[in-house]
């Protein structure tokens, strides 16, 4: 495919995106710098590149002079690094970075993309919470925008957001008790979810866990509903949902994790950081397992990363995707739209 994306003529029609999204940046920078927040930077080249089992990262070697080249990946988030940072003391960063997943193309997936994480070592995911609601007004008045909208739908984030559990919107858009899915928290039973499942016309799929058949059931009739009118925020995910987020101290059988959504655009991912390095090591141990078993390949652990989890004070995290903030902003309906220079339109390159 010859590239094309920066003729003129094309590039004209994407001109006030792209200029809503330079007003959007700083404006970002500006609302965390104005609350205490330290910019940060971190390398995107990890010994581990991050540890969700259905992420693709991209690899390459590392050579230094005198050693054996090494594996090495380009982080499909800044966390890890982030994580090192506070438990060196740091008490509130930010950072907007360049993060990259192989495999992953679409309206609203690119393979090298824009993430803002947060941190903050004074507070839980409640206070995650109301971080995204003042970021996503100050974000829409840079934009000069009233409100945000994708694929006809619109959401006003000036307006009081919703909180709803993840059993309490199963409950209510499929009819589905969650829990009781899973009698044991932590290996939830997809036999008794299909059963659930059945009357809605939707069916576990030969290789599927409990996991696959979550998400069927989520997207086809949960998502669909949330962020419209207002943004939604979604909370207290199953505990074997909950990466690298702690357990509830109330109910041990959820995770303080939430995410964001916007016009049934999922928009961001928060926790409660999980600080327990034995607890941490099993759940990465049960991601490099399921990895291994579908793709055939892991990623492996880092252990200074864990090393720092024993020295993290209390703290909460969260990644926003800034390219799918900008594209609510705009109206955009396709991810390209958004960014200077997709990565899509490279030219193969010639002999």
């Amino acid at each position: 495919m010859t590239e094309t994306w920066w003729r003129r003529e094309e590039f004209e029609r994407r001109r006030e995106i792209l200029a809503m999204r330079a007003r959007i940046i700083p404006a970002i920078r500006a609302f965390f710098a104005g609350r205490g927040f330290v910019e940060v930077e971190t390398p995107a080249l990890q010994l581990s590149p991050g540890m969700e089992p259905h992420l693709q990262a991209f690899a390459t070697e590392l050579r230094m002079p005198g050693e054996t080249p090494r594996p090495i990946y380009l982080h499909t988030s800044p966390e890890f690094a982030m994580k090192k940072l506070l438990a060196a003391g740091m008490p509130k960063i930010f950072q907007i970075a360049h993060a990259f997943r192989n495999g992953e193309r679409s309206a609203t997936h690119h393979p090298e993309f824009t993430i803002l994480e947060w941190y903050r070592a004074d507070g839980g995911y409640r206070d995650l919470m109301y971080d995204c609601e003042a970021v996503l007004r100050a974000v829409l008045t840079a934009a000069g925008s009233n409100r945000f909208t994708w694929q006809g739908r619109a959401c006003d984030p000036t307006r009081p957001f919703e909180r709803i559990s993840v059993g309490a919107a199963f409950r209510r858009y499929a009819d589905i008790d969650l829990l009781a899915t899973a009698p044991d928290p932590a290996a939830p039973d997809l036999a008794r979810l299909a059963e659930a499942a059945t009357p809605l016309g939707i069916a576990a799929h030969e290789g599927d866990d409990w996991e696959d058949l979550f998400f069927r059931v989520f997207l086809e009739r949960i998502e669909p509903h949330l962020g419209i009118g207002v943004p939604t925020i979604l909370y207290d995910y199953p505990i074997s949902m909950a990466a690298l987020a702690r357990a509830k101290p109330d109910d041990a059988r959820l995770a303080e994790r939430f995410e964001l959504y916007v016009s049934g655009l999922e928009l961001a991912n928060g926790f409660s950081e999980l600080t327990d390095p034995v607890v941490q090591r099993a759940r990465f141990v049960i991601d490099q397992e399921k990895k291994l078993r579908r793709y055939g390949a892991t990623y492996p652990i880092d252990e200074a990363f864990l090393v720092a989890l024993g020295h993290l004070p209390e703290c909460a995290g969260i990644a926003l995707g800034v390219d799918r903030l900008v594209m609510l902003a705009a109206g955009a309906t396709e991810i390209d739209q958004v960014l200077w220079a997709p990565v899509h339109s490279l030219p193969a390159p010639s002999n």
